[in-house]
């Protein structure tokens, strides 16, 4: 399946999930070839297979991007409603979940337009104590390229969900 055809499909999945969870995972590789996922919320989806997401509280992260830099971020609608109606209706409204791979770049300053759309992403939560504590000053962040996406497959639930 073609990554670009889909683009679209993965972005609304992408913020569906974000809203549902308020973060994805991304998988690494450690030292050791092992496995590790760290939640990420502030990835941001763009143009066509980019994004980017604010490097602020990861701490393995960063170590194991630098010997290796592919990732995989899978990004699931939890969405409660969601769930209980495909369910019922036996067959998802739109795809439940996705996985992309690609290749993280090095860490760098935020542009203001990329802060900006951030913070216009959380502005509901923006007189909250922990708005303040995590997401007001974020200013460095990682590009991800995109090469592929896997959809999560279920079966007869999800047989018409991806452009093919």
């Amino acid at each position: 399946m073609e990554l670009l055809d889909n683009w679209t499909k993965i972005k609304i999945l992408f913020r569906e999930s974000f809203w549902s969870s308020f973060h994805y995972a991304i998988a690494t590789v450690n030292e050791y070839g092992e496995p590790h996922v760290t939640p990420i919320g502030s990835l941001m989806l763009g143009k066509p297979g980019h994004g980017y997401y604010f490097e602020e509280f990861p701490e393995k992260l960063p170590r194991y991007l630098s010997s290796n830099n592919h990732v995989c971020v899978m990004a699931v609608n939890s969405g409660r409603w969601f769930w209980i109606t495909s369910l019922f209706r036996g067959q998802f409204s739109s795809p439940p979940a996705v996985r992309l791979h690609g290749t993280v770049g090095q860490l760098r300053e935020a542009t203001q337009t990329e802060i900006n759309f951030w913070q216009n992403r959380v502005k509901r939560l923006r007189l909250s104590k922990g708005h303040s504590l995590m997401w007001a000053n974020m200013k460095m962040v990682r590009d991800i390229n995109f090469n592929r996406f896997e959809p999560v497959n279920m079966g007869e639930m999800t047989r018409n969900s991806w452009n093919r």
